[in-house]
Parts: C-alpha cells; sequence; structure tokens
C-alpha cells in the first residue's frame, strides 16, 4: 500500500487519539467523512493500523512498580527462544519483550504491586525456567517517557 501525506495526516491523528471523530479528520484533511472511514479502513486492512488501544495508567491499577529486566539464556535453540517467548506473551504483568543483541537475550519491560510481587513474577518466569542462565533487574525510578507511537514522516519522506 502506497502511503499518501492524506493517510499520514489520518495516522498522526488517531495516534494521538485513536477515538478521534471522523468529522474532525475529514475537516483537518479536507475528505469527505466517507472518504476517511475508507482510507482507515484501507489502513488497517493493510496493516499499516495494527490495532486500536487505551492507554492505562498502571498505577491506578495498583502497579506501583516497573523493572527493567535483562534476561540471559543458557541455550539459544529455536525451540526454547519460542517457549520463553510464549511464557512472557502469556504473562499479563509483562508489558513489553525484546530479543535483543549484546549481552542479554531479552529485555523485559515488567509491573509489579511492590517487591513481593516481583519476586513472586521472577519465580514464575525465571526460576521455574532451567534455560534462565541469569537475569538482571533495574527499578524504574521515573517514567520519563513511556509510548509505542511511531514517528509520522512529512510528506517527502519515503512509506
Amino acid at each position: 500500500m502506497q502511503v499518501t501525506d492524506t493517510d499520514r495526516t489520518i495516522l498522526r491523528m488517531l495516534q494521538a487519539n485513536a477515538r478521534e471523530r471522523l468529522e474532525a479528520i475529514a475537516y483537518e484533511t479536507g475528505l469527505s467523512v466517507a472518504t476517511v472511514q475508507r482510507r482507515v479502513r484501507s489502513l488497517r486492512e493493510a496493516g499499516v493500523i495494527a490495532r486500536d488501544t487505551a492507554v492505562v495508567a498502571p498505577e491506578k491499577l495498583g502497579y506501583a512498580m516497573t523493572f527493567l529486566v535483562l534476561v540471559e539464556l543458557e541455550r539459544e535453540r529455536i525451540d526454547q527462544l519460542d517457549a520463553f517467548r510464549r511464557k512472557v506473551r502469556d504473562e499479563p504483568q509483562v508489558q513489553q519483550c525484546y530479543y535483543i543483541t549484546g549481552d542479554a537475550d531479552f529485555a523485559l519491560i515488567a509491573l509489579a504491586r511492590d517487591m513481593d510481587d516481583y519476586q513472586r513474577l521472577t519465580e514464575r518466569l525465571f526460576f521455574d525456567d532451567s534455560n534462565v542462565k541469569r537475569f538482571r533487574t533495574s527499578v524504574v525510578m521515573d517514567r520519563s517517557k513511556v509510548g509505542i507511537d511511531v514517528p509520522i514522516a512529512g510528506p517527502d519522506a519515503p512509506c
């Protein structure tokens, strides 16, 4: 799919507010509401818009602590990597998981209500897994920037 300048405007608006009214987008782009609706549907079908989601404040639900965890595995066979990925995907307290290069194999962003809750999480994810060689935890002191927004380039940028 070729992403147009108009599509970029639509994406910027929806990324800022997934509940943006079609009328507001139509006004901003100079298109009709029906055309905006078709463009949004096309962007979803092409996978450019992967999903719509609500951003929830963890502390409002009792998750007072955030952790950055670097995990090193004993063996990196594909079946063992997939098993670890499945386990962290199924763990609701893990917000993000990245397979990385360097000293660790995975970097996780995880939430916990308190240190006891985090200890139980480490037991489930790491201590009960014979393929986890070691893990290193950093406690997040401040959430300076949190997001999954993708920079949407201007009209001359490739897309």
